[in-house]
């Protein structure tokens, strides 16, 4: 790619070429893709991005692959929803909901594994695997297959059905039976000594890019613009670090205006490394054994945690640790609101943004947007228990009776 340099240490700077590595052998930070930003300059335009196909690939300039050589299945470009309906109930007149659960395989995983597929084939790579706590497994089966590739996904043995199922049936899946960090730690492990694309793992430096693409959207979506807030679910806290990397790279450039959002982590009481830090005003979150049946959300030791307590800060922006008991809440009012079933770490981010609204974090005319990064279909679990439709027998007046609350005369 003529657009980019290499990669560089988030730590200490160093430079390294563009290779499948991770993490710096000097300070062992982590290692991010360096982009020529004069090269892209010259490159880049509204116009030319309007051009280019309806999928996360318009913004290619700035991913670290060609979009020629795309391994796509049609990420990216998901509804940007004005929501009228939870804004009134929240007293919030500027709301709009960015729904990636209508990605290919219904989360915001499809934008990551797209790109890190498309380097795992340029590197010539020939198996693609992921440790995942759910929705990524079933993105890199995806993937995989339309890559043609040897694709193995491994998961924590308790997950929730609908994503232990959306994942095998394309392929093989292994249940391990542990937390997502036992989960990581195998595949580093298993990374050692095979010569595998792990996508968030060895190829992480290129698969994290592929989230900047939902702040490229969100921009171009509201007419060339950024929000005034961002809520955003936070597990590992790369997508937090992204979305906003993708605002200012965008103002950077001139795509937009200066940025002036405010980044706001969602996390759920159960797993809240990141938003406690953020709230107890410490640098680095501390890890946690998570507890939370917010299984997206579940990563006690979050790699990009210090950028997004980071972030927060330099945003002005706020974090937020979900009670448990409201998350299931949330994802009822997004759904009786706007029609959109998210899954649990989408409860968690209505959570949050009620409260912020309550607390006047937000204010009433302030353009705010809301991630939804996954489809509540995968968790059916969280919310079964609450639901509880009548059942009549065939006839009007046992409809009355049993649904109206009356007798038909």
């Amino acid at each position: 790619m003529p657009h980019v340099q290499g990669l560089r240490c988030k730590e200490c700077g160093r430079d390294y070429p563009a290779d499948p590595i991770y993490v710096c052998e000097y300070c062992f930070g982590p290692l991010e893709v360096a982009y020529d930003y004069d090269s892209i300059q010259k490159s880049i335009s509204r116009e030319k991005i309007k051009e280019g196909p309806l999928t996360l690939w318009r913004y290619d300039d700035l991913l670290p692959v060609d979009r020629e050589n795309a391994v796509d299945i049609g990420a990216g470009m998901t509804p940007l929803v004005r929501a009228k309906n939870l804004g009134k109930e929240l007293g919030l007149n500027n709301l709009w909901i960015k729904n990636d659960a209508a990605n290919p395989t219904h989360s915001f995983k499809d934008r990551v594994v797209s790109v890190a597929t498309t380097k795992a084939l340029e590197f010539e790579f020939e198996t693609i695997a992921c440790a995942s706590t759910g929705n990524l497994a079933g993105a890199t089966a995806a993937h995989g297959n339309k890559a043609q590739m040897d694709t193995v996904v491994f998961l924590p043995h308790n997950l929730e059905k609908g994503k232990i199922i959306g994942a095998a049936i394309f392929g093989n899946v292994v249940l391990v039976r542990g937390s997502y960090d036992d989960v990581n730690r195998l595949c580093s492990e298993l990374g050692d000594n095979r010569r595998w694309a792990f996508v968030n793992i060895n190829m992480r430096p290129y698969y994290s890019e592929g989230s900047k693409s939902l702040g490229y959207e969100i921009a171009e979506q509201l007419g060339w613009q950024a929000p005034k807030h961002v809520v955003v679910p936070v597990a590992s806290g790369s997508l937090f670090t992204k979305v906003w990397k993708g605002l200012n790279e965008f103002g950077k450039l001139g795509i937009i205006d200066n940025v002036d959002t405010r980044m706001h982590i969602a996390q759920p009481d159960g797993c809240s490394p990141v938003a406690r830090a953020v709230i107890d005003g410490q640098s680095h979150p501390r890890p946690v054994i998570a507890d939370t049946i917010a299984k997206s959300l579940a990563i006690g030791t979050p790699a990009d945690g210090i950028y997004s307590v980071s972030i927060t800060k330099e945003s002005d922006g706020s974090a937020t640790a979900v009670p448990e008991d409201e998350i299931g809440a949330g994802m009822r009012l997004l759904a009786e609101t706007e029609g959109i079933f998210a899954e649990t770490a989408g409860g968690v981010v209505i959570s949050t943004l009620k409260r912020l609204a309550e607390q006047g974090v937000i204010g009433p005319d302030e353009e705010t947007v809301a991630l939804i990064t996954g489809s509540g279909l995968k968790t059916l679990e969280a919310v079964e228990d609450k639901i509880d439709p009548p059942v009549i027998d065939a006839t009007v007046e046992s409809f009355d009776e049993v649904v109206m609350g009356t007798v038909s005369s």
